[in-house]
């Protein structure tokens, strides 16, 4: 494995896309070993994609892009508005909302950040935000969107792993509740720092708030039929995500009529390339498994971390701060592929639940996305906001310490993200 993973170091620092990565240093295992025979790396790659919970991917991913064609982001953003408006940085604080009702839409980090810097980047300069904050208002706020179910993470984690993608999708809304709120005392007391008045005088009023929820009832009702659909057996995850994408259609068709057929072809183009990436690294992820498991790497790092501690809680620490620190260098979905086959058996090991463990090991993974040198969440800001990396790490402090405040109390606190799931998957109806 020494060869493999200085094979791996050399060509990511040499800039090749991760997925060739991941694929040549996988072959260089079997290139190494010789009781396995040279056409295991070939059928690895094709089995990889025979796995039936995989078509979920395709699915949400497609339906988050047709939401996004058919007016559901728009009613989403005035009601985040009419929530929000009223406070401090009023913009601000409706990027942490409406990344939160994005969790069911988008399921992307990345694709909420870019959407929402283009939407609230002109009105944060007309309103003279400060480019830092501004930016890392939005990029911040994007990685809530991944822990709302369904979230395109927590099915990769789910599908390797073997672990319920049901009740995984369960325990992300408290999670996300949470990370939700600090986010928001974070901006806001970024506000009062830089004394940024609010965008309205008063509070919305009930009947603006209800008849603005109204107008959303579409979107607010999808999580509810997931659900329902996935607690009654009605159907698997991975046809929940053709329910949601038929049902996306329908909605955009005859409810908000704005799904058009060249927005329905856009939708399209846009999938084909989001599946492409992620299908080839899954594809390309096989044989690298593979020689990871062969060579008993899981245990290794099992030996190792006991060696260090038996406190599971240290134990958890530890795994987190390798996680932040893996995330700030590789994508977290290529993290994901390689690191659930050996830390699920380790947390299981430690006694974590799986389901909390992947939660943790989700949301540690994304914040990569907001911290150089491949954070591509900040990237993604900074252009568009035109700001300087440096601006943009001094003006987030504070939704820094939200960001890790949040995921201590989700780790020390198990039940915020079992409780949902024991709730709706093993009560008897």
């Amino acid at each position: 494995m020494t060869l493999v993973a200085i094979t791996f170091a050399i060509l990511l620092v040499m800039g090749m896309p991760v997925a060739f990565v991941m694929g040549i240093s996988g072959l260089m295992f079997f290139l190494g070993q010789e009781t396995l025979t040279f056409t295991i790396p070939v059928q690895l790659t094709v089995t990889q994609t025979q796995n039936f919970a995989m078509l979920a991917i395709p699915m949400f991913i497609f339906a988050g892009n047709l939401m996004n064609q058919t007016g559901i982001t728009k009613h989403l953003l005035k009601l985040a508005s009419v929530l929000t408006g009223h406070m401090r940085a009023g913009l601000s604080q409706t990027t942490c909302v409406l990344s939160a009702l994005m969790g069911g839409v988008s399921s992307s980090a990345i694709g909420d950040a870019s959407m929402q810097s283009r939407i609230f980047q002109p009105t944060m300069e007309e309103k003279k935000y400060s480019k830092g904050f501004g930016a890392g208002s939005v990029a911040f706020s994007s990685i809530i969107t991944p822990i709302i179910p369904p979230g395109t993470g927590l099915i990769l984690y789910g599908t390797i792993g073997e672990v319920s993608i049901g009740r995984l999708f369960a325990a992300g809304i408290i999670p996300g509740i949470i990370m939700t709120i600090t986010m928001m005392a974070a901006v806001n007391f970024t506000a009062r720092k830089l004394n940024m008045p609010p965008e309205r005088e008063k509070r919305a009023s009930n009947s603006e708030i209800f008849k603005t929820a109204i107008e959303c009832i579409w979107a607010l009702l999808f999580p509810i039929f997931l659900f329902i659909g996935m607690r009654t057996g009605f159907f698997t995850p991975s046809e929940a995500g053709a329910f949601t994408a038929v049902y996306t259609v329908v909605i955009g068709i005859f409810a908000y009529k704005e799904l058009t057929w060249e927005k329905f072809k856009h939708a399209i183009d846009i999938t084909v390339i989001d599946v492409g990436m992620i299908m080839l690294l899954i594809c390309f992820s096989g044989a690298l498994s593979y020689g990871l498991t062969w060579e008993s790497v899981p245990q290794s790092i099992m030996s190792f971390l006991f060696g260090i501690t038996s406190s599971p809680i240290l134990i958890m620490t530890l795994i987190i701060v390798f996680l932040l620190i893996a995330g700030m260098f590789v994508d977290s979905t290529v993290l994901i592929l390689l690191l659930t086959p050996m830390l699920v058996p380790v947390a299981r090991e430690i006694g974590v639940d799986p389901i909390h463990f992947g939660l943790v090991m989700i949301l540690t993974l994304t914040c990569g996305l907001l911290t150089p040198p491949v954070g591509v969440c900040m990237y993604v800001v900074c252009t568009i906001y035109d700001c300087s990396i440096g601006q943009y790490v001094r003006e987030s402090k504070y939704l820094w310490m939200a960001v890790i405040f949040a995921i201590i109390v989700i780790l020390l606190v198990p039940q915020l993200s079992l409780w949902l799931p024991e709730l709706i998957f093993s009560r008897k109806f």
